[in-house]
């Protein structure tokens, strides 16, 4: 048995075709998140390993370029064909081409977001690689919610809890209520826009017009992205964005605008996107991000958890975001992002 590594892998199809074999996968690992992240400035590596010729693992990293450093970074990923005795030396085989890539390009330290199960062996695993916990999560969720989309709609209705589907029943007769879909990249601004304001209410920094903007042009080129908007009598009072991927539908950005939270729009928002990627042939939709809210009580997430949790997800868990420092210039990284979390209420 050989375990090699090539560092480039630049054929979307053979990069998409092992991604298709994946089950725990997320579209931060995709192809057209890595055009993205070209897009946004910043350097990536499409990197393959191989056993006996054969393809075992992926990673998708960039590198990163903050005020408060330069490291790689790599999100929901590596990704491996599920067998755990290669695992190790899976791991141990990407890391040396990843320091050497962080030697070369001066970075302080490497950072993954890994969708491996949170438990003690896992963890473990990374600590004997030399990682340490990260002081905050990597821009990518390490828990979320992941619902079922094989039964009925009638089914899944039925799966909700009982206040959501009262919810969404009631907003379905509302004449008031009306939801549309668009994939035109002219509508970003209006979501922009939207997004905007609920950040200035709730006091969080939202992603950037050119981030949305590179994101949605990006995936909905290949019909994996479309626009959901919620409307109150002819007023645009919610949005989303879903990403539709590798058989997944994702829940990734929303808003909803503080006036209207009575209004039951974000529940009809939230059912008729589950019913696109359910009429997409989607195995799961992922309600990206989670964390328990009996445990978490006073976490910001704690809220849009519990309105997640109603309509019959289950909850996944994975290993806390990885750092491994690489030089002393990742310790005040280090402090800063600890004091920020706290800030944060993380």
């Amino acid at each position: 048995m050989v375990i090699k590594i090539f560092q480039e892998i630049n054929d979307q199809e053979i990069w998409e075709g092992f991604l298709s074999k994946i089950d725990k996968k997320t579209f931060l690992q995709s192809w057209n998140w890595g055009e993205f992240q070209k897009k946004m400035g910043n350097k990536i590596w499409r990197m393959g390993i191989f056993k006996d010729d054969q393809l075992i693992a992926l990673a998708l990293v960039s590198k990163v370029e903050a005020k408060r450093g330069k490291f790689l970074l790599i999100q929901h990923g590596p990704l491996l064909i599920q067998n755990q005795n290669l695992k190790f030396k899976t791991l141990k085989i990407l890391l040396a081409k990843l320091k050497e890539i962080a030697k070369k390009e001066n970075c302080s330290f490497i950072r993954i977001a890994p969708l491996f199960e949170r438990n003690k062996k896992n963890q473990e695993l990374f600590w004997s690689l030399g990682f340490k916990e990260a002081p905050i999560h990597a821009s990518a969720y390490e828990a979320t919610l992941r619902l079922d989309l094989s039964p009925t709609e009638e089914q899944l209705l039925m799966g909700m809890r009982k206040t959501t589907r009262y919810l969404v029943r009631q907003a379905l007769k509302n004449p008031d209520l009306l939801i549309i879909k668009t994939n035109q990249a002219k509508d970003i601004e209006l979501f922009h826009q939207l997004s905007q304001e609920v950040a200035r209410h709730q006091g969080f920094i939202p992603f950037s017009f050119e981030f949305v903007k590179n994101e949605f042009e990006l995936f909905s080129r290949q019909n994996q992205a479309l626009l959901f908007f919620g409307k109150y009598k002819e007023k645009i009072v919610a949005s989303a964005l879903i990403i539709f991927w590798s058989g997944i539908g994702f829940y990734h950005q929303a808003a909803l605008d503080p006036n209207y939270h009575r209004l039951p729009i974000a529940y009809l928002l939230q059912w008729e996107a589950i019913r696109e990627a359910k009429k997409r042939g989607c195995k799961f939709y992922d309600f990206w991000g989670y964390v328990d809210p009996k445990q978490n009580p006073d976490h910001p997430w704690a809220g849009p958890s519990l309105f997640k949790l109603g309509f019959g997800g289950k909850p996944h868990f994975y290993l806390k975001t990885q750092d491994l420092p690489l030089s002393f210039k990742y310790w005040p990284t280090y402090f800063f992002e600890k004091l920020r979390k706290i800030k944060r209420g993380l």
